[in-house]
């Protein structure tokens, strides 16, 4: 039986969003847990749609001791303050210090950027093998959109990055690493072959369950895989983080150098040839609802991509919403517009009654606030379990919630932004989102995993807000010098 370490430090780094992800955003509970050390960090993530979940149910199924050490994460946001960083590094660096361990797993995302780190990662994992030596097993498992390194290539033995996105296989993912860890614990070895490619893909047309080239291409690498090479992965990478070591990359593990290298070959000649066909059309707000207006019946879902609080939006703009009550839309629902100073409003009027405060806008660029008044339909404390398969198992805690309707418009408001990616965030103020003819949800991608089986069309909506769809709008400055947008 070998004891294993394990931790969780995770953060997709939007450097485009405004202000630095301060440490209270990884301390506080959103969708995922908040901050959690020792046995409270096992019991926060048991049964969750989280990495560190499978892999820890895995490893203990393989016979061995988890040694919990510290897990914690904030929504996709600015860079991490220096403060936030250096404070959780120190700590994980300490508890290495006073444990021992045979092990080591990590759960990470990969395309972390701090104030002044470009590979937040990599320095992580840098300096934790100043303190285990270079012998102790490292597994980590990663971000769909990883933006993956020399660095923290060379401080691994294994790292694996989830398949899907929707990003429905984190605990499977967990899994995976478990296996491997348990591979190296058997002294079996993993040779590993990797290159970064030079092109960035949106993160909309990264999806695996639409029609562009993402399935095809992950479906072409399990192809490649077998018992001697476990491993073989594309890894689309974060376009929203601009540094040097932006982008996807081919990610293969086997027990020998040349099996690594051949699968890696074979798989980047299949991403060269597809990686044309990335791409979609994009609707603006009217060109969307001009299209939705001309069916006669059906549902359809907006995406509404460039607020997803999963890239780093802000989750209060108000573009869409507008557009919506210009064109006087009847039976719509937006969700989820994040105002805790609205949400706190609406619980001191009580439902049925009515609130005169305007509704979001508060940052640039977003769009101005929606003036009121808005008839209050429901409130919740923004407390309870996702039930999709993205979120499936994870206890929210969003503060304050409300459901409120202006004019034909349902809106939900939360006091913490959240991609609106399961449906238990409408049945928890009392909605089905099959009431409505039009679903506006603030995500990219997630929101399929739960929405999609609900919907005739699904239109990906570019209305104002800093998760930027169309990478060729953006004013790169620290890209790779090959790097191109596809």
């Amino acid at each position: 039986m070998a004891r294993i370490g394990v931790l969780g430090f995770l953060h997709e780094t939007n450097t485009f969003a405004t202000g630095p992800t301060s440490l209270a955003r990884f301390i506080e509970a959103d969708a995922w847990p908040g901050l959690s050390t020792g046995d409270a960090l096992l019991d926060a993530t048991h049964d969750m749609n989280l990495a560190v979940s499978g892999f820890v149910e895995a490893t203990q199924a393989n016979g061995h001791e988890i040694v919990p050490l510290l897990w914690c994460s904030a929504n996709p946001s600015g860079r991490v303050a220096d403060e936030a960083f250096e404070t959780i590094a120190a700590r994980l660096e300490a508890m290495l210090r006073n444990t021992s361990i045979d092990g080591l797993f990590l759960d990470l995302h990969g395309a972390m950027v701090t104030e002044s780190l470009d590979d937040a990662e990599g320095e992580l994992l840098r300096r934790l093998r100043l303190i285990t030596g270079p012998d102790c097993p490292y597994v980590a498992a990663l971000d769909f959109h990883a933006n993956l390194t020399q660095t923290m290539v060379t401080h691994t033995q294994a790292m694996v990055a989830y398949h899907s996105y929707p990003h429905t296989d984190m605990a499977d993912t967990g899994r995976r690493a478990a296996g491997l860890m348990q591979r190296l614990l058997q002294g079996q070895p993993l040779a590993v072959a990797w290159r970064k490619l030079d092109f960035l893909v949106s993160m909309p047309w990264q999806c695996t369950l639409s029609d562009g080239p993402a399935a095809a291409l992950m479906s072409a690498a399990r192809s490649l895989e077998d018992r001697d090479r476990p491993e073989v992965q594309f890894v689309p990478g974060f376009p929203l983080s601009d540094t040097p070591e932006a982008g996807p990359a081919v990610l293969c593990y086997a027990s020998t150098a040349t099996r690594a290298h051949e699968a890696a070959a074979i798989l980047i000649d299949q991403i060269e040839a597809s990686k044309q066909n990335f791409g979609g059309r994009l609707y603006l707000p009217d060109e969307a609802l001009d299209h939705v207006l001309a069916r006669t019946e059906g549902r359809t879902i907006l995406a509404d991509t460039q607020d997803n609080p999963g890239g780093g939006g802000t989750g209060d703009t108000t573009g869409l919403l507008h557009a919506l009550l210009g064109r006087g839309i009847e039976n719509a629902c937006v969700a989820l517009i994040c105002d805790a100073e609205f949400a706190q409003a609406a619980h001191a009027c009580g439902r049925d009654a009515r609130l005169k405060r305007p509704l979001g806008g508060h940052h640039d660029p977003g769009g101005p606030p929606v003036d009121g008044p808005f008839d209050i339909l429901a409130l919740g404390d923004g407390r309870f379990t996702g039930t999709g398969s993205f979120y499936r198992g994870c206890r929210m805690d969003l503060g304050p919630m409300a459901r409120v309707r202006k004019d034909g418009v349902e809106i939900l408001v939360s006091s913490r932004k959240q991609q609106a990616a399961d449906q238990a965030m409408f049945r928890h103020l009392g909605a089905q989102p099959l009431a409505y003819r039009i679903l506006v949800l603030k995500s990219s991608v997630h929101f399929r995993a739960d929405f999609a089986a609900l919907a005739d069309e699904i239109l990906m909506v570019k209305a104002p807000g800093v998760n930027t769809a169309d990478l060729h709008e953006l004013n790169f400055r620290h890209l790779h010098p090959s790097m191109t947008i596809v």
